[in-house]
């Protein structure tokens, strides 16, 4: 699979770190240059990508609300 145009603008390359697999849903978390990106993705999705620690890969991070909190 090829990615030629997409417009998703936050867009971080990285490696996957580590990968907590569950039945269901797995965490899936990828080192990139503005620190780790966590995902939660479907466990086939995991398999089906053949997804491993150290595997480069896109984040692609699409998000209609931001929260923050005072500290």
């Amino acid at each position: 699979m090829a990615i030629h145009a997409i417009n998703v603008r936050n867009q971080f390359r990285g490696r996957i770190k580590e990968i907590v697999l569950g039945p269901v849903v797995s965490e899936v978390d990828v080192e990139t240059p503005v620190g780790i990106v966590t995902s939660v993705i479907t466990t086939r999705s995991v398999n089906e990508l053949n997804l491993q620690i150290g595997t480069e890969v896109l984040a692609l991070i699409k998000a209609t609300e931001v929260s923050l909190a005072k500290v």
